[in-house]
């Protein structure tokens, strides 16, 4: 997508997994969206004893997006120390299709700069949307 800054996206969700709380899987992960209008709105993952309550960075950016009241997904970056790129998880793609478009823009990059680039109807070809119910 033209125009996204991306570089500014990944250093907040650089600065985001650096605030991670992981101390089951030490799997840290940040995350940042741009929304409509330009905002950008990070996150990182917070674990609990009972995994279930874990929520990830993807979901904590989104909510926080939300909760600032924009509506609309328009790229998605995520931080990861793994040696390869990190795709969000099933709910994770399930909330971006939401408040996504199926073209939405999703990159993963490890702290030795590996990326991945993938847009969501490719992670998620069949989301679960309105028009399911």
């Amino acid at each position: 997508m033209p125009g996204v800054p991306w570089e500014k996206l990944f250093e907040a969700a650089q600065a985001a997994r650096a605030l991670a709380y992981a101390p089951y899987s030490e799997f840290r992960v940040g995350a940042a969206v741009l929304s409509e209008g330009g905002g950008v709105f990070a996150g990182c993952n917070v674990e609990n004893a009972s995994y279930g309550l874990s929520v990830c960075a993807e979901r904590n950016a989104i909510a926080r997006m939300v909760a600032e009241g924009r509506r609309r997904l328009l790229a998605v970056a995520i931080v990861v120390d793994t040696e390869r790129p990190t795709p969000p998880c099933g709910m994770c793609r399930q909330v971006m299709a939401e408040l996504g478009a199926p073209a939405l823009p999703v990159r993963s990059r490890t702290l030795a700069g590996r990326e991945a680039r993938w847009k969501l109807a490719k992670l998620l070809p069949h989301a679960f949307t309105k028009r399911s119910m």
